[in-house]
């Protein structure tokens, strides 16, 4: 099989990267002209994954067209708030034989659905691929250097999963297989709202009791919701949910994570996104978790205070103070 990758971000690129070395023809498309050039002439994303030079089985690709054809599975690694547009831009060139995986951490702004959702949504009118979601504990630079690496790709169709499981993992990237797309997705997309809050306690220099606080209470609440909207328990102890939380929180490389920290340090919202070329998904995510526990009647405690120091100009102190002085209450009762 090849493959194709749609989006030169950090993770798009460096996805592309490791299928390179597998020896799997890849083929990765990059929207940005000016990365797209260098790329090709260099073989170095130098925006978004410098310092790693692409193995000769990755060719680049600026036209869609041509990055989606003689394929058989396609990574799209783009932006949530960017992927209804790039799915509709996909459509016409996808086929039934298509693999479709989503590697988008985050949850669509004004419809609240999951990135599945929105490729069901988007490809119906034509020719429906298949589709699976691919998540779990994974930054783009540790997947480049070759660390051993644990994620989940998640299908409706089990046989599938089992043989893109098998084509594409190797001794630094090992694939489990999931059913639960929908707890894999929120799992991914919500975790990035607490590791703000944690990014937000470092800046504060809270130790790590509050940060152990933070990752087993948001952990709970991720949980409660995904519950409520069809997910599988199990889930959120694996890779997708405690793994990839726990990375997210910690990691030094969490792109959400620092956004905390810098919001911690005072820095306003504003000024935090002008600084950052890659998107942090947890800034918009957000405001989808809050309208979905609003929805679902699911209490989000720490969510609900990520969005008011990053929406309502809150204090980190007083959304603190909020969050420890709430009714007290039993554990068993309040976990998922």
């Amino acid at each position: 099989m090849k493959a194709s990758v749609i989006g030169g971000g950090s993770w798009g690129s460096a996805f592309a990267l490791y299928l390179g070395r597998q020896n799997i023809k890849t083929k990765l498309w990059i929207r940005e002209p000016d990365i797209f050039e260098t790329a090709r002439k260099e073989g170095e994303n130098k925006v978004f994954l410098p310092g790693y030079i692409f193995p000769p089985e990755v060719s680049f690709h600026h036209d869609l067209e041509e990055a989606l054809s003689a394929t058989d599975l396609i990574f799209v690694a783009v932006p949530s708030q960017f992927c209804r547009t790039t799915y509709s831009h996909m459509a016409p060139f996808l086929s039934r034989d298509h693999v479709v995986i989503s590697l988008t951490k985050g949850i669509e702004k004004k419809t609240l659905m999951r990135m599945s959702e929105v490729m069901a949504e988007v490809f119906k009118p034509f020719d429906q691929p298949h589709l699976a979601v691919l998540s779990g504990p994974s930054f783009s630079k540790e997947v480049a250097e070759g660390h051993p690496t644990a994620v989940v790709l998640a299908s409706a169709e089990p046989d599938l999963a089992k043989k893109v499981q098998h084509f594409i993992s190797s001794l630094s990237l090992r694939v489990y297989t999931s059913r639960d797309i929908i707890g894999v997705e929120l799992a991914g997309a919500l975790k990035n709202v607490i590791a703000i809050a944690a990014g937000i306690s470092e800046a504060l220099a809270f130790g790590y009791n509050t940060r152990a606080a933070l990752v087993t209470r948001g952990l709970s609440e991720i949980g409660r919701l995904g519950l409520k909207l069809g997910a599988k328990k199990e889930t959120f102890s694996g890779l997708a949910g405690m793994g990839d939380l726990v990375l997210t929180c910690t990691g030094p490389l969490s792109r959400n994570r620092h956004v905390g920290f810098e919001l911690g340090k005072g820095k306003p919202l504003s000024a935090v996104i002008a600084s950052m070329r890659m998107v942090a998904e947890g800034i918009v995510t957000t405001l989808s978790s809050r309208q979905l526990a609003r929805r679902e009647n699911v209490e989000m405690p720490i969510s609900e205070q990520v969005y008011l120091t990053l929406y309502k100009n809150k204090d980190p102190q007083n959304a603190l103070v909020d969050l420890m002085s709430r009714t007290l209450r039993d554990e068993e009762g309040s976990l998922p």
